[in-house]
């Protein structure tokens, strides 16, 4: 209840503006009852956002570790509609990543989780046959795909199956576009 509470306020406003009495109000609890579990806010914003990475992260590596091909295409249309179909957690990370500061020890266990991630990226790189620049390859992916899922995810005059097929068609051009450079 508290953490997909936490998902649920980080998708409506911005880290800094969230508090653990807006948190424990929105679960139904005490504020004393979420420090049963939780240090602060950004020890529940981590665990939150871990609890939805989790899933991706399980998608993507079964995606890579089934197919020999090159399933770059795969994995961006994948990742965007996880957060297409998972907005609350495009949100809560979008706001995050726009204007989000934490502590260092729970930024430490936040870097782990977007590692992981990237490292996926990564092997898929190098199962094309990159070898130069790897990390920064999946750094610029996941900047793109999620660059996509900000420029259109609301788009106007769109149905939520329009903008979603938009969005899959940008994702697999991507992956295309970084397979041609590779």
């Amino acid at each position: 209840m508290i953490i997909e509470s936490a998902i649920s306020l980080f998708a409506k406003k911005s880290f800094d503006t969230v508090s653990m009495r807006d948190i424990a109000r929105a679960a139904g609890i005490s504020p004393a009852s979420i420090y049963r579990y939780f240090n602060d806010k950004d020890d529940l914003f981590v665990e939150a956002f871990s609890y939805k990475a989790e899933e991706i992260i399980e998608n993507l590596e079964k995606i890579i570790d089934e197919n020999t091909g090159l399933p770059l295409e795969d994995i961006a249309v994948n990742f965007v509609n996880y957060l297409f179909e998972h907005e609350s957690f495009f949100q809560m990370m979008t706001h995050f990543i726009t204007s989000g500061t934490i502590k260092e020890s729970s930024l430490a266990r936040f870097n782990e989780i977007e590692r992981s991630l990237l490292d996926l990226f990564d092997k898929s790189f190098k199962k094309m046959g990159a070898t130069q620049n790897v990390r920064l390859l999946s750094h610029a992916f996941f900047a793109s795909l999620n660059g996509i899922m900000i420029t259109f995810v609301r788009y106007p005059g769109r149905s939520k199956e329009e903008v979603k097929k938009h969005i899959n068609r940008l994702a697999t051009l991507l992956a295309d576009v970084f397979k041609r450079g590779i």
